[in-house]
């Protein structure tokens, strides 16, 4: 999704947007008859008043003055009546809009590719989710049923002007090319502005998430001071520009309705003459007035209808951006049950859209049931390598095989469902604990898969001494866990998923190393019945791997067996007598 640019078709947008609206289409028919139903009601008001004037007050007709008061009052109860009709299914409409953008932002999040991931921030993500929505809603039903109330109304008021005088109704019509005039140009620099607004609230959102996720940082570093400076910079900058939009809104609503007034007035002054000549009744000049006067709201709600208009479009054109964004591709055909796992790669190389290669013809073969260890200093590559397994990252050159066919070849779906991953970043959700584990086999596991799951990855102990065992809530990515039970659950869902491929991308990193080594026995256990690529910074835990593969700037530097590369002396023996020898605490390994 690139920076939002300006929209060169507005009517293309919102015709799309309407397609969202369209669905929703029986509520909206029954609001646009309630609003037509209320603004002919209250024409109709403004029109009695020429016979309420004429034959209740001036003719002092008593069977007219004693029908009045209940007419007035049964159209206004209609008048309740069709009012919540049109409020109601307004917001039904609105908000089934918001629901259905939301539901299809989400759906499209599931699919996009993890280069998307990199270039956003979830702030930006959220604001748009969130607050790009909301600008949207205001941009379909609500301006639909306002447009067409506030038209139905002056086309009903200009009836009641023209079926009293004629004449001074045309009066009323100069004023409309200097009306438009004045909507157009508030309206593209409203549309301009909001865009900008767009990237303000997306700011406001990155900079709460990220003091919110990394409060201890912060505290720790007495940096409460600094990053409350930066969070008031950021809110000035978003309330400026939220007051030029006020600003450019109001000078367009009291302009209308200054230019309105001005019309108003010659037409009272051209109506003043009128009367004197006997033109008008009593009833009909003020009826005609009443008519003038009641047209100022409506020509004010289609001018504010149009800043919201343009301002809902910029939240859409930012919305449909996110949704046009290319998906993960998916050619593949083939299925695959459970895959026997061996791996090859042939002559890899990646690198991140146009920068510095990431890896550089990296080719090895992992055969099944193999334990394989990747291992050199930060930023040689291996977690990539790993990455592009289940195809999170496409457009690699080379091969990579899956027992002996590309994996580009395979359904995306069944891929993934080969891959069993345990990182050091672990990833939990805000529910419970049995919901957690659960996830390795999509909420389809039993108690019993539950438990022998976690008594696996040695969390059964600390689980049953939790409140409320297996039901207990864990907070956002497990918070009310310590760093080495949260990684225990992510093995339990690991073990629970059962996968033919197993990667571990420094999976014991947050536990002691009592700990460590007992998870390493059942990792073990665990490994013997699948192929397992192991990511590792400390060599001692990969001593027994099958094959040992060194990678240094992306590319293979040594490959072989524990022993036999420290028998060569070479780059791995290099690193392990550094990890194992006292070495400066800077030093990287």
């Amino acid at each position: 999704m690139s920076e939002p640019k300006r929209i060169e078709n507005a009517f293309l947008v919102y015709s799309r947007l309407f397609g969202y609206v369209r669905r929703y289409w029986a509520a909206l028919a029954i609001a646009l008859i309630a609003s037509m139903l209320y603004s002919g009601i209250d024409a109709w008001f403004v029109h009695f008043l020429k016979p309420l004037l004429n034959k209740g007050l001036v003719q002092k007709n008593k069977q007219f003055l004693h029908t009045a008061p209940f007419l007035v009052l049964g159209v206004f109860m209609l008048r309740g009546i069709v009012s919540f009709f049109s409020t109601y299914n307004i917001a039904s409409v609105s908000r089934s809009v918001i629901m259905s953008l939301r539901q299809d932002l989400f759906a499209k999040l599931q699919k996009l590719p993890a280069s998307f991931y990199d270039h956003h921030s979830s702030g930006q993500i959220i604001s748009i989710m969130l607050y790009s929505v909301e600008q949207i809603a205001n941009a379909s039903a609500d301006i639909l049923t306002t447009a067409v109330q506030s038209f139905f109304l002056i086309v009903f008021l200009l009836f009641v002007m023209f079926s009293t005088s004629w004449k001074l109704s045309l009066l009323y019509f100069i004023i409309i090319p200097v009306i438009a005039v004045i909507m157009r140009t508030t309206s593209l620099r409203v549309r301009r502005l909001s865009l900008i607004i767009q990237d303000s609230v997306a700011d406001i959102t990155n900079r709460t998430e990220e003091n919110v996720e990394g409060y201890k940082v912060v505290r720790a570093f007495g940096g409460q001071d600094e990053e409350t400076q930066k969070f008031e910079k950021t809110t000035r900058m978003n309330r400026q520009r939220e007051m030029k939009v006020v600003a450019a809104r109001s000078w367009s609503v009291s302009s209308v309705q200054l230019v309105a007034a001005m019309a108003l007035c010659l037409t009272l002054f051209v109506a003043a003459l009128d009367i004197t000549n006997s033109i008008l009744s009593a009833g009909g000049f003020v009826s005609l007035i009443a008519a003038m006067l009641a047209l100022l709201k409506p020509m004010k709600d289609l001018t504010s209808m149009q800043n919201k208009l343009h301002r809902g479009l910029a939240g859409a054109q930012t919305v449909f951006e996110m949704l046009d964004e290319k998906i993960e591709e998916d050619t593949g055909t083939k299925e695959l049950q459970r895959a026997r796992g061996k791996i090859d790669f042939h002559h890899v190389s990646f690198s991140y859209e146009e920068n510095k290669p990431v890896l550089q013809d990296i080719s090895f073969t992992v055969q099944p049931g193999e334990t394989v260890a990747l291992v050199g200093r930060s930023g040689s590559g291996k977690s990539t390598l790993v990455s592009l397994l289940p195809r999170f990252y496409s457009g690699f050159g080379g091969k990579i095989l899956l027992d002996d066919t590309e994996i580009t070849n395979y359904r995306l779906r069944d891929l993934r469902q080969q891959f069993a991953l345990v990182s050091q970043n672990v990833t939990l959700f805000n529910d419970t604990v049995a919901n957690n584990i659960a996830y390795g086999k999509m909420g389809l596991a039993t108690d019993s898969e539950l438990r022998a799951a976690a008594k696996a990855a040695f969390a059964l102990d600390f689980i049953e001494q939790l409140p409320n065992g297996f039901n207990t809530l864990i907070g956002e990515n497990g918070v009310l866990l310590s760093g080495g039970q949260r990684q225990r659950i992510a093995i339990a869902r690991a073990f629970l998923k059962n996968a033919p491929i197993l990667i571990l991308d420094e999976a014991t990193s947050a536990l002691d190393t009592e700990s460590e080594r007992v998870i390493q026995s059942a990792f073990e256990d665990l490994m013997r019945k699948c192929t397992t690529l192991v990511i590792a910074h400390r060599l001692s835990t990969v001593e027994h791997a099958d094959k040992i593969v060194v990678l240094d700037q992306g590319q293979i530097m040594e490959v072989g067996n524990h022993a036999n590369l420290l028998a060569r002396d070479g780059y791995y023996a290099k690193l392990y007598k550094m990890q194992f020898s006292d070495v400066p605490a800077t030093e990287e390994t």
